[in-house]
């Protein structure tokens, strides 16, 4: 039995340990939750090839002789046998019985909620998620770089045929996990059975052929767990270059952790997967964090790494970074070859300098390495996103003369789709008709563009006659072009014509698809006519079309939004009953309509039933139930929802705090707020500057300012708000508490700042209103002792009422401040007092 170079270490502590042994033996995994956003008529790809999705004009990414290796490690099919006790589990398994067989343990649930146990040896650090770089994050690691040492420039990425996703194993098991919501034993033991019969690649079929990342993830750890069965090296490949097109990074983590456990070898791709994974997330700090890891992990980085590294440091805007970046790995021995500029290239036009962009084209030949059409491409792009179509022509000219570059049909197919996504129709249809005087002959997928583009700038006409000069050509309209100018009919709401065009695209022998029907929902449901909608996705079947996620979105959204709320329910009842599960968002969306008709308990129990059927439901729908049953004033009801968060596992936000303690106060239960306020904090959450405003608001309409700055100490200790004290004795001037505001300003005037200053003018006002002008000269003094100058039209007030009431003397003063620091001339005195 063989073990990877990072197992002795865990099993010589395991030995020393025996109690943590089952630590080292029991590998579980439970995925991250992500929001995820659809288009409601765009079409996502599944499937990359590269870990991170450039757009177009990083498709020198993926080079035709840059194949995944799909040999097995060494000694991979040798593994620690990582299975716990359970009773007499452990007999039967010794006598050659499955346990997974004898029933479903929690150990083999598909859903279940196990994580990875990580040691302490393992922890990094910088996993707060700040967004803080410092100089030397991930440049270390190109110091310790072997010149000497031979680079293997190969790199492994997963491609699957398209013959494998629909191999019938494959399509069996991503159907069994569709019903994942009603699984039994049964269910588990055909999957377990059908699981040993896939071959490696198959399984990554099954893992890329999710349209949930999470579910995929779920999957690939109930896989893991089964008896007689360990994921071949290619999977773990596949599954984290699944998870490199999500915001997963934690689950990413963990798999990579989990092939140093299994003794599998690391490349760089797989670092790179994770480190794209973390920059989708937003935490740019962890993402290069990883290249430590990979140091640690003795792998030595390679091109295809670095330029990870500098193209997650272009998304991430730090071109300065990106650059020294580059320039270490020059002084290393690693070349930059075209993709390491082209991201450059992307940078300075993310950060408009595209004048260094077109610098940098022309100083790559002397690099030896010279740019490729993607260079031009991208700043083409750039130029058609800022209306610079004049700058086009000449930068297709430079191509053209300096890089010999010649313009083929992918250069006019791009420059047509990059002007047509930024709505240049005409210009799009010009660059056509010159691509075809030279003899290149357009495709069905550039005229799509322009009508698209058309349709969306409601030029109908237009967008009709492309059609018509489609068919005089020979080149045939397709289900794309079609859905196009029904989607454009549905806009300027011309519903009627939108339906002709849905009948003739039968007679010109091109079947509408699900993505054409639901172009016409969305009208009909933008127009007020959902119940049309409804009845016409009733018909499905009939016409031989299925509805997606999206079809029924389209739907429920048009009836919520005309208020039929009981219909719009039924429609995600029937959703889910098809194995599409509505957003939380989606979800959120129809419990706030069922609030503003303070229809509670309904909103309550679709909430309820949501979860039941396994839908994404969240804190926020919690929340939205909650701060609902507080506007309703059923605070009982509230506080008994989130005793049921805890039950679940949902932990409740700082919002949903704070509307349970904004409705106390309002109640006048400021112990129960004073309570909840204190439990919020010792969870660990910080108060949010809306929980500052709503504390501060109930304490002070209650008279309870004691109270109030006793809970605000331990607020500011958790997250530090500057204006507290400045709402403080805003609020209570307000309420006409001017004692309590007077006795709180030595607390502002700490720091002499423009905020400071209107808190004092505000008290100033709060005075004149109640007819005290001394108390307001004395706030004006305290501001001028504080090097504070107070709003001269203000004092003016404040010297007329000191006058009206016979203290010449503190209005003189008032006067003569200003003119001692210069703001009023001393002629104007005299004339301001009588004024």
């Amino acid at each position: 039995m063989s073990f990877g170079s990072n197992t002795y270490p865990a099993i010589r502590k395991a030995a020393a340990n025996p109690h943590k042994f089952r630590k080292l033996c029991q590998v579980h995994g439970t995925p991250s939750l992500s929001d995820a956003k659809e288009n409601i008529f765009g079409l996502t790809p599944r499937f990359s090839a590269h870990p991170f999705a450039f757009n177009s004009c990083f498709s020198s990414f993926s080079s035709g002789s840059e194949h995944y290796s799909s040999s097995r490690t060494d000694n991979i099919s040798d593994h620690v046998v990582e299975r716990e006790d359970f009773g007499g589990f452990n007999k039967l398994g010794q006598m050659g019985f499955d346990n997974g067989e004898c029933g479903m343990s929690e150990e083999s649930r598909f859903d279940g909620s196990h994580e990875i146990e990580e040691s302490d040896e393992e922890e990094e650090e910088g996993e707060d998620g700040s967004d803080s770089v410092n100089d030397e994050d991930g440049l270390a690691v190109l110091n310790s770089f072997n010149r000497s040492q031979q680079r293997r420039e190969d790199i492994w990425r997963v491609e699957i045929e398209e013959e494998e996703f629909r191999h019938p194993l494959v399509r069996e098991i991503c159907r069994l996990i569709e019903l994942r919501s009603a699984w039994n034993p049964k269910l588990e033991g055909d999957m377990r059975n059908l699981l040993r019969s896939l071959k490696p690649r198959l399984v990554c079929a099954v893992l890329m052929c999710q349209a949930d990342e999470r579910v995929a993830l779920k999957f690939f750890y109930w896989a893991d767990r089964q008896w007689r069965y360990r994921h071949d090296p290619i999977v773990y490949y596949a599954m984290l270059q699944v998870l490199s097109k999500t915001k997963l990074c934690q689950g990413a983590r963990r798999v990579l952790r989990l092939m140093a456990r299994r003794g599998i070898l690391r490349r760089p791709e797989a670092f790179s997967y994770v480190m794209v994974s973390y920059s989708r997330a937003g935490k740019l700090r962890n993402a290069l964090q990883v290249l430590n890891m990979m140091q640690k992990a003795g792998v030595e980085p390679n091109l295809y790494i670095c330029n990870t590294a500098v193209h997650v440091l272009v998304m991430a805007n730090r071109l300065d970074k990106a650059l020294r970046f580059v320039e270490r790995m020059q002084l290393v021995g690693i070349v930059p070859d075209v993709v390491t500029y082209n991201c450059l290239i992307k940078g300075y036009c993310n950060v408009h300098r595209v004048e260094d962009a077109m610098e940098l084209i022309a100083e790559m030949p002397f690099k030896g390495c010279p740019p490729d059409k993607v260079s031009y491409y991208t700043v083409i792009g750039f130029l058609c996103k800022h209306k610079r179509i004049k700058e086009v022509r000449v930068l297709m000219d430079k191509m053209v003369q300096d890089s010999k570059l010649l313009p083929d049909q992918v250069t006019y197919n791009t420059l047509i789709h990059a002007l047509c996504k930024h709505q240049h129709s005409d210009e799009a249809l010009k660059i056509l008709r010159e691509a075809e005087e030279r003899g290149f002959q357009s495709d069905k997928v550039s005229y799509s563009s322009i009508v698209d583009s058309f349709c969306k700038e409601g030029n109908m006409d237009k967008a009709k006659e492309i059609v018509n000069e489609m068919y005089r050509k020979g080149c045939a309209p397709d289900v794309v072009t079609y859905t196009s100018v029904l989607h454009g009919l549905c806009r300027v709401g011309k519903l009627e014509q939108a339906r002709k065009m849905l009948q003739q695209m039968y007679k010109h022998g091109c079947k509408p698809n699900t993505v054409s029907y639901t172009a016409l929902l969305h009208g009909l449901c933008r127009n007020g006519n959902s119940s049309e909608a409804r009845e016409m996705m009733n018909l499905s079947e009939e016409e031989w079309w299925s509805p997606n996620a999206i079809t029924y979105s389209v739907v429920m959204h048009g009836l919520r939004r005309e208020g039929k709320l009981s219909e719009a329910c039924d429609v995600v009842r029937e959703m889910v009953g098809k194995g599409f599960f509505p957003t939380p968002v989606e979800i959120n969306l129809l419990i706030q309509s069922f609030c503003q008709e303070g229809k509670m308990e309904e909103a309550k129990r679709f909430m309820e039933e949501c979860l039941n059927k396994g839908c994404a439901v969240n804190v926020v729908n919690f929340t939205t139930v909650i701060h609902g049953f507080c506007q309703k004033g059923n605070l009982e009801a509230a506080l008994s929802l989130l005793d049921d968060m805890y039950l679940i596992n949902k932990h409740p936000d700082a919002f949903t705090y704070t509307a349970l303690i904004d409705a106390l106060g309002k109640e006048g239960r400021i112990e129960e707020a004073t309570g909840l306020t204190l439990k919020m904090l010792g969870k660990g959450l910080d108060p949010t500057p809306v929980t500052y405003r709503t504390v501060i608001h109930r304490y002070c309409q209650n008279d309870k300012v004691d109270d109030l700055l006793k809970i605000l100490d331990k607020m500011q200790s958790r997250q530090k708000c500057r204006t507290a004290y400045n709402q403080v004795i805003e609020k209570l001037c307000s309420f006409g508490n001017l004692e309590a505001a007077d006795k709180l300003l030595s607390m502002v005037l700490r720091t002499a700042s423009r905020i400071d200053a209107n808190t004092c003018h505000v008290l100033m006002e709060s005075y004149l209103a109640k007819g005290i002008p001394l108390s307001a000269y004395n706030v004006a003094c305290r501001m001028f002792n504080r090097n504070l100058i107070p709003d001269l039209k203000l004092c003016e007030k404040v010297s007329k009422k000191l006058m009206s009431e016979g203290k010449p003397q503190e209005a003189d003063n008032l006067i003569l401040r200003f003119v001692e620091r210069g703001n009023l001339a001393p002629s104007s005195k005299q004339h301001l007092q009588w004024k």
